[in-house]
């Protein structure tokens, strides 16, 4: 096990929320990955069709930090352990490939499968497989463990009966500390945290540790990616023998945001004493880090000094030693030669004013976080478009990867696109082509003038600018939207209405189910390519990566389309604004997959009434009118942090701890 950063044990906070976490530490980085051992019998993607008496060949090879175990997980038990009473879609099929794959002697299998196929089921028959603690030797590892990045399919399975075996564990942020007059304290502010040789006599009730507790020692525990990362390295979530990640498309990415140090006030307690200089290189980086952690040393000290600190003092303390660790790290793998690491550095309006240091080989960081976690992994999600790349990018061989490909099950007819482009959505055109696409939002609100409808912005700008068109075209009434900090009670509040609204959205591709009349229609706005202002990005492009760069793009098209159509009698159309993402289907369609490839050659241009404001309005300020009043007579006044935690989902960051 590689050691922790830092001289003495640190709390850990969560990346982005920066929420302490308190009982696990970032796990040091470990060596990329050389191979694991894996058979490509089952990747379609530039393999023939898959017949019955297909030879399956086989390579061994070990990770950097020690071989994989052969032994262990027993795939003849995979039928047995999928938890529904029967099949549906092609859910029998896609165990009979994943048994396959994982007898032919796999270490890691990729599972494909589109909306609907059920993957948190298949995930669930996946996790029965690992070996019981009857089986092993004291030595070996057991059980399994279920992580997704999204907090809402967390929340799914939490609320999924057939998955109640499932042991959930969160972040002590997400529990109340239960001493007398602390009720209301979360768990992670608590006396235990704040208080210097505090001993709580009642631990062992305490709702954090107790779930922790229990999970630690069930079958299948089930967490956040971030809170499954994070705990690299403990000794209560230590290796098990097969780990499930749902939702993995983005596993790359996620290491990426892991691995990242932003220095800006909220994560800087000490930012007025040292704000940034000018920082034009990772030489002023490292520089400018080494300032800070002389200044986090000298306020830590202050606050070690005091035999009690309150809750704020708390969160200021874990903070500071998140930030020392973090830059400690920074300076010690910039200034090692032998580093494989590459950094990049942000600091997009100049001096004083917040900065971004950034890897670019995730894979480095995920070998010590997630592949040394288990023995056996899978990783489900519809969008793990090309596998060669995606391996390459989460640092495994890809010639060595098993792909199971399930088939989409839903009547292609239910799933349609439409042709409504009104121009390119570049920067340099975008005044131009936005005005023309609030007017065709305006005639698809009359085409659907009785059906709810969701609009992918795709930037907070778009956004502001298209309502602010479509209030001057007199539509407002039907419009709702959300701004940073209040996302997820707006597409709450717009999801319990029953109102023909139009939902207004920024970033809301994923995580979001909108099944039946909850959404029948939505328009994209903008082709979702990265930002090449990003630096990660820019580098990327600079050594020729344009596939990713399209494939990147095209994978949060595909998660978007899946929003409204959620079950195989359920239908939503998809409507594209933008010319780009025409561009977009031809440069990446080597990477689609067949059965949206087959959407995007059925694709028609609808017939849309004239435009007319006061036909997609009809009705509609008398229906709001009514549906404010009863929201209003039912909302309570009032809201406690526990209750307002219970509706954040779906759409809390993905490096939420909850």
């Amino acid at each position: 096990m590689l050691p922790p950063l830092g001289p003495s044990p640190l709390p850990l906070l969560d990346p982005l929320s920066r929420q302490p976490v308190n009982d696990v530490r970032r796990p040091a980085p470990a060596p990329a990955l050389s191979a694991v051992r894996l058979v490509t019998r089952f990747s379609v993607i530039q393999e023939p069709p898959r017949t019955e008496n297909k030879t399956v060949t086989t390579t061994t090879a070990t990770f950097t930090n020690g071989p994989l175990s052969p032994f262990g997980v027993d795939p003849s038990r995979i039928e047995d352990a999928f938890p529904a009473p029967e099949y549906r879609g092609a859910q029998k099929q896609a165990l009979s490939d994943i048994r396959a794959a994982f007898e032919a002697g796999n270490d890691v299998v990729l599972v494909r499968a589109p909306t609907g196929s059920g993957k948190s089921l298949l995930a669930r028959a996946i996790a029965g497989c690992a070996r019981e603690g009857s089986q092993a030797s004291a030595t070996q590892p057991i059980d399994a463990f279920y992580t997704t990045p999204q907090v809402s399919q967390l929340d799914d399975v939490a609320s999924d009966s057939l998955l109640d075996d499932l042991s959930i564990i969160r972040g002590k942020n997400n529990y109340d500390c239960i001493l007398p007059g602390e009720t209301d304290t979360p768990v992670d502010q608590a006396p235990c945290v704040r208080e210097r040789e505090f001993e709580c006599q009642v631990k062992h009730r305490c709702p954090y540790f107790s779930d922790r507790a229990i999970a630690a020692n069930r079958r299948i525990a089930a967490m956040t990616l971030a809170y499954f990362m994070q705990t690299a390295g403990s000794d209560v979530f230590g290796t098990r023998d097969v780990v499930v990640i749902d939702e993995a498309h983005g596993l790359g990415e996620w290491a990426e945001m892991y691995a990242t140090i932003d220095l800006r006030p909220d994560t800087v307690p000490v930012w007025d004493a040292r704000k940034p200089p000018q920082v034009d290189d990772l030489e002023d980086a490292a520089a400018y880090a080494q300032g800070l952690i002389q200044a986090a040393d000298r306020r830590l000290s202050e606050l070690r000094g005091n035999a009690e600190i309150d809750p704020e003092e708390a969160a200021e303390r874990d903070r500071l030693q998140q930030l020392r660790s973090d830059l400690k790290w920074f300076r010690e793998e910039y200034q090692d030669p032998e580093a494989a690491t590459t950094w990049v550095v942000d600091q997009p309006d100049g001096e004083g004013s917040p900065v971004t240091v950034k890897p670019l080989d995730p894979e480095r960081f995920l070998g010590h976080t997630v592949w040394e976690r288990g023995n056996k992994f899978a990783l489900l999600s519809a969008t793990i478009l090309n596998k060669d790349a995606f391996c390459r990018n989460v640092g495994l061989d890809p010639e060595r990867v098993a792909l199971v490909d399930v088939p989409h099950t839903f009547p292609i007819e239910n799933r349609p696109l439409y042709d409504v482009t009104q121009g390119k959505m570049t920067y340099e055109h975008r005044e131009e082509t936005l005005p023309k696409i609030a007017r065709v939002l305006v005639r698809l609100m009359a085409h659907h003038l009785d059906e709810k409808g969701l609009v992918h912005c795709h930037s907070y700008a778009i956004k502001e600018e298209l309502e602010r068109l479509l209030n001057e075209f007199g539509v407002g009434s039907r419009i709702r939207s959300h701004e940073k900090a209040d996302r997820d009670g707006q597409l709450a509040a717009w999801q319990r209405s029953d109102d023909p609204n139009v939902f207004l959205s920024v970033k809301m591709e994923e995580a979001l189910d909108l099944e039946g009349d909850l959404c029948r229609w939505q328009l994209l706005c903008k082709a979702p390519y990265p930002n090449t202002r990003d630096s990660r990005v820019e580098r990327r492009l600079e050594d020729g990566q344009w596939a990713w760069y399209y494939r990147t793009a095209l994978r949060t098209v595909i998660q978007a389309c899946g929003r409204v159509v959620r079950a195989p009698d359920d239908y939503g159309a998809t409507y594209l604004a933008d010319d780009s993402l025409l561009d977009l289907f031809e440069r990446a369609r080597v990477d689609m997959p067949d059965w949206f490839a087959e959407q995007v050659d059925r694709m028609t241009t609808p017939d849309l009434p004239e435009f007319d404001p006061g036909a997609a309005t009809v009705g509609a300020s008398n229906r709001s009118r009514r549906s404010q009043r009863n929201q209003s007579s039912g909302s309570g006044g009032g809201s406690s942090r526990s209750s307002s935690r219970s509706k954040r989902s779906p759409m809390a960051d993905v490096w939420d701890t909850e």
